[in-house]
């Protein structure tokens, strides 16, 4: 059995990784910009058109046959895209096929997981599934945080998981697309049928780069589908189900603007502070995510832009309710959309010419000639803890338990000013800190932090420190907040860990940036 991983070192962030992981050689991080990718693009094996059906039907009975057809067998690494969230019923049903062919070693790479997939814990402990490298959530980073794992789990960003891909640095041998509309030659997209969840875009790079494409829909319709937002020319086979997803539980109406009062002054303060700054500005772009206070912040900015009757050129990250409003009325150009997080986000992607599908490729591949990141003026993002440094974590809360993916967020840091809105403290547990717990992003890319009692800018930049003077707003240091955090909850104790990782964390050019380590029970 390859060993998880050997040859600890110190990165250029003073965080101790290792050189090996699960028998490949791994490059720690070297500062951002530093690392300079060598070679070529991963190409899978050259296909033939005399090797495919002529008349373009690519259907077979089932997913087993399709998973049979493809070669499947020990060792391989499988992946699927999260696009269904929640109301996933594709990767279950593969490990279920692979644990009944007595497949074992498996590496499962998706583009992240969701609680529904604790269902996969008995494949983990019985072999059939040797690691997850892709984003864990919940019940499958509690596991790993256990070091229950066989081999070394590895998270990496939206973009990193593309740029890997892409790279060859994650080989995948078989990718299974579930796609709510499809024809019998491959073609599918997100956006029709009674499971629609919007964009295919994380599944982009599986359909490019796998050795085998098989695309799962429970909507099969005749040739072409359009759009197609996966080519059928990359496919290998389709396969028609009863249901590929649980539609409440992949959009589920809408996402709700947080009704806390807290976290609405936490959103009206980073609005106050974009307008202050002049960051809020016509033809001006911006990024928000799905969560509550996310989405008060973009209804803030909506609330100024109407009062000032100007309008933004275009705006990143997962649709929803809120952005396709301020589409449809005229105060955005573009939805440039990654993910779909409700139905209006869907309907407005399958109508509305100016909302378009975006791809971790054209959003965040840092392996690229440049990416959208760069071109966003201001990023709304969250975190779980942030320290005296400015850096951030997203994927341990203070406990030491893995439970989150990484998603966009380190992606997203790249954008012209990136702005943390979070509370002082959760159950009354300080949020800022002396070092974070595992380090996702590095502090000089994190531009302001707005708590309920105060907003702190990084020293690093001083244009908004200059444009915040005289303003009126509560600027304070991040020790100031650290010392108000402490004064009120006192200092926690720290996690227990012992020595040996469990996770090794990626940063956005595919070198390891920190460790995850065993939670000491």
């Amino acid at each position: 059995m390859t060993k998880k991983y050997d040859k600890l070192v110190t990165n250029a962030l003073g965080r101790i990784v290792p050189e090996v992981i699960n028998g490949q050689v791994a490059v720690p991080f070297m500062g951002i910009g530093k690392y300079k990718p060598a070679g070529h693009r991963y190409g899978p094996a050259i296909s033939s058109c005399a090797d495919y059906p002529a008349d373009g039907n690519k259907l077979v009975a089932s997913l087993r046959d399709a998973l049979e057809l493809c070669g499947l067998k020990d060792g391989m690494t499988i992946s699927t895209h999260h696009h269904f969230r929640d109301g996933d019923l594709i990767a279950n049903q593969i490990f279920d096929i692979a644990h009944d062919m007595g497949v074992k070693n498996l590496v499962w790479a998706p583009s992240a997981s969701f609680p529904c997939h604790e269902y996969l814990i008995k494949y983990l402990e019985d072999g059939t599934i040797n690691r997850i490298e892709g984003s864990m959530n919940g019940p499958l980073g509690k596991f790993t945080s256990r070091g229950k794992m066989a081999g070394l789990a590895v998270l990496r960003s939206h973009g990193g998981r593309y740029q890997a891909i892409q790279d060859g640095e994650l080989k995948v041998d078989i990718t299974v697309i579930g796609a709510t509309c499809c024809d019998p030659f491959g073609n599918a997209n997100g956006l029709n049928g009674t499971s629609a969840s919007g964009g295919l875009g994380f599944a982009l790079a599986d359909s490019q780069y796998a050795g085998k494409v098989v695309v799962v829909t429970d909507n099969l319709i005749e040739f072409p589908c359009v759009p197609w937002q996966i080519q059928g020319n990359y496919v290998d086979y389709t396969v028609l189900v009863d249901k590929v997803g649980i539609p409440e539980k992949i959009v589920s109406g809408t996402t709700q603007i947080t009704k806390s009062p807290d976290r609405l002054l936490l959103a009206e303060m980073t609005a106050r502070f974009c307008e202050v700054t002049g960051i809020i500005r016509e033809g001006f772009s911006f990024q928000a995510g799905a969560g509550g206070t996310a989405l008060a912040v973009g209804d803030f900015f909506y609330k100024i832009m109407k009062e000032k009757g100007i309008k933004a050129r275009f705006a990143r990250g997962g649709s929803n309710l809120y952005l396709v409003k301020m589409l449809e009325e005229g105060y955005v150009d573009f939805i440039l959309d990654g993910q779909t997080f409700d139905l209006d986000g869907v309907r407005s992607m399958a109508m509305n010419p100016n909302h378009l599908m975006t791809t971790p490729f054209t959003s965040y591949n840092y392996h690229g000639k440049g990416n959208f990141s760069g071109m966003v003026d201001v990023a709304i993002l969250g975190a779980t803890e942030i320290d005296v440094n400015f850096n951030g974590n997203v994927v341990t809360h203070s406990d030491g338990y893995l439970l989150h993916g990484i998603g966009g967020w380190q992606n997203c840091l790249f954008s012209k000013t990136v702005i943390i809105p979070i509370p002082l403290f959760r159950d009354r547990i300080p949020v800022i800190v002396d070092e974070v717990t595992t380090l996702c992003g590095p502090g000089e890319l994190i531009d302001v932090i707005v708590t309920e009692r105060g907003i702190c800018i990084n020293p690093l930049r001083t244009d908004l420190l200059e444009k915040v003077q005289g303003s009126g707003l509560p600027v304070v240091t991040i020790n100031q907040l650290k010392e108000e955090a402490e004064r009120i909850c006192g200092k926690p104790e720290k996690p227990k860990f012992l020595n040996e990782i469990v996770a090794a964390i990626k940063w956005v050019d595919g070198t390891v940036i920190d460790s995850v380590w065993k939670l000491s029970e």
